[in-house]
Formats: structure tokens, sequence, C-alpha cells
């Protein structure tokens, strides 16, 4: 959803479980990381991507922004089940005449009514074998949920230049980090705690996405029942903190039986795509958000799918101090901030 485009942005990523705010600055090498800082939400404030609760979520990205930059430009995101992608086929035609066009041919595609969201689009390919023909990106959001993220972020004293859609920020951060061949087909799912936003690249655009309402919520709310705990140790046992012998084995079972879950939900989207394109064998699927944090999750999924998987690193080629930021707190918040890097790789022009 393309308002303006503005240079020294803020890319605030309003999570249902944290906000998160990351700052670059381009260089001739890059970016170059400014600001960083992250601050929980709690639960309920965000569902299913709604603003259920603006009072704390306005706090909670004032004092986030005010921490740590002067800056008021912001880039935000939003996903669940308030927007709709979809890649549409339609006769060849300019950029202009689509513009003419598009309400009517969304009004074909997209299940809300036309009145109730707004559309934009992105032409992604031309057909080679129908030279008439060309794709897509069809982008369709509910006006009152981006309406919602508008009025949080103006009432924190900022100001809202552009929204995002969750899956084609992370698609920036890895155009931003990762050379991938333009022959290749890739995934990146990004896992949140309540959605799992996943993206396939060909020739290094998006060719197909969805939302998985899945996320790490569930693996740590059931690790909350069977050990009879609270969400915050919950959250550290499901990745990684050692727990004695007896619960041990209760937390094996329930990360084993919760990541395949979340594995085969992401494996059928996967599937799902190569069925319908036989030709495009996915080659490498990248792990964002934090859910990627899960314990072991990435072998699982390597083994549902059988596709090989890499965590994917926000900051791989993000210049930054080691006087301003710990290489080590990076490496470990890194899959949570891949959303936020997106959106602030922004202010070099739209893609």
């Amino acid at each position: 959803m393309i308002w303006a485009k503005r240079k020294n942005v803020v890319g605030l990523d309003i999570g249902s479980s944290s906000v998160k705010l990351v700052e670059l600055k381009e260089g001739k090498n890059g970016f170059k990381l400014q600001n960083l800082a992250i601050s929980p939400l709690p639960p309920e404030a965000i569902v299913d991507g709604a603003v259920m609760d603006s009072v704390t979520i306005i706090d909670t990205v004032r004092d986030l922004v005010t921490a740590v930059t002067k800056t008021k430009d912001v880039v935000t995101s939003v996903s669940g089940h308030s927007v709709i992608v979809k890649k549409i086929t339609l006769p060849l035609m300019t950029e202009a005449e689509l513009e003419e066009s598009i309400q009517w041919e969304a009004e074909r595609h997209i299940p809300f009514d036309i009145n109730d969201v707004n559309i934009d689009f992105q032409i992604v390919g031309y057909g080679s074998e129908t030279p008439d023909l060309m794709d897509v990106m069809l982008v369709a959001a509910k006006k009152d949920m981006i309406n919602d993220y508008v009025s949080v972020i103006m009432e924190s004293g900022l100001n809202p230049v552009l929204v995002d859609i969750d899956a084609f920020a992370v698609e920036n951060m890895l155009a931003v980090n990762y050379d991938i061949d333009k022959e290749d087909t890739v995934a990146i799912a990004n896992i949140g705690a309540t959605v799992t936003n996943i993206n396939i690249l060909r020739n290094n655009i998006s060719a197909f996405t969805r939302d998985v309402f899945k996320g790490g919520n569930q693996i740590t709310e059931e690790i909350q029942r069977q050990l009879h705990i609270d969400y915050e140790e919950a959250e550290k046992i499901k990745v990684g903190k050692q727990v004695d012998g007896a619960t041990q084995t209760v937390v094996q079972n329930v990360l084993k039986a919760a990541s395949e879950s979340l594995a085969i939900e992401v494996g059928n989207t996967l599937e799902f795509f190569q069925s319908t394109s036989a030709s495009q064998k996915i080659s490498k699927l990248f792990l964002s958000g934090g859910g990627a944090k899960i314990k072991e999750f990435d072998i699982v999924l390597q083994q549902q799918t059988g596709i090989p998987v890499e965590m994917a690193n926000p900051f791989k080629k993000i210049e930054y101090s080691e006087k301003n930021f710990d290489v080590e707190y990076l490496r470990e918040i890194g899959p949570v901030m891949a959303v936020g890097v997106g959106l602030a790789s922004r202010k070099v022009g739209d893609k």
C-alpha cells in the first residue's frame, strides 16, 4: 500500500507479541544499522493482525521510538485474514491502463466488498510463451485494519509514510542480504507468534504468498499446559532452556509434536505451489521470525519438506558499529527482526 516515498524512515514491525524497530542508513556499500529496539506487547493487544488494545500499543511505540531515534517517518506492515495477496494473469496492457481497470479486476478475485479494501498491484512478469498476457500481483487489505495501524502510529506522534505486507517486507530483507541466483526458486517462512508468512520467489520476484494461521504461541501454550508454568518460562523452554530429566521428556515430546504440526502446514503450502509449477522446484527454504528460534525446528522442517533450510540473517550484509551493537545480541535476535529490516530498507525505493 504505497502512499509516499520518503528517505530516513523507521521500520516498525507491530507484531502480536512485540514491537520491533529498525533504522538503517543507506551508504555507498549498502546499508548501515543506525538504531534497533524491541519491546514486548501483552497477549491480546494484536489478534489476527487486528489492533485490539490501541492504548497499550501507542504507549509501547511512543516509548520505543523516543528511546532510540528522532526520526518520525515510519514504514509498517500488516498481515492476517484481512489481507489478500493473489497473482493473477491479465491481457497485456500498460500500467496506466491497468490502473484504470484494476478495481474491476479486483472485484473478480477478492472475497471482500471492494469498497472496504485498499487495492494495490505490481506487474511481476510478461508471458514468454503467450506474449499477449502478463502476471500481476494483486494486494487488498481491509481499510479498517489499515486505518487502525495508521491511527496508532499517528497517535504515537509519528508519520506513517507507507504500509507494506509482512511477506513482502521479508522478501526485501532477503534481497538486501542475499545474492540469490535468478534461476533459483526459493521460499521464506516467517514464523510469527500467531501467523506464519510464506513467500515463494521465482526470478527474485514473489510468485506465491500465503499466511498460515499457526505460529510459535501455540507451542508455548502447549508447554504451559503440560508443565503448568507461566508464559515467560514456557517461552524460554521453547527456545532451548535446560530443564530437569523428568520434565525434559515432556518438553521434547511437546516440541516434537507441535513443531511437526507447524512444519506440515508450511510443507503443504510449498507442495501446493510446486504442484501448480511442475518445472519450478524450490531449492532453499529460508527461516525467520521468532518461531524460527524454536529448538530444532529448522531440522524438523527440513525433514518434513525435503528442502534445505537456512536460518535467515537480516544483518548478514548490513554494516554496524560493534561499539554500538553487540554481535552476539544481533545474532540472537536476528530472526525476530526480519520484517523490521525489510521495512527499514524501503527508504531506497519500492520493489
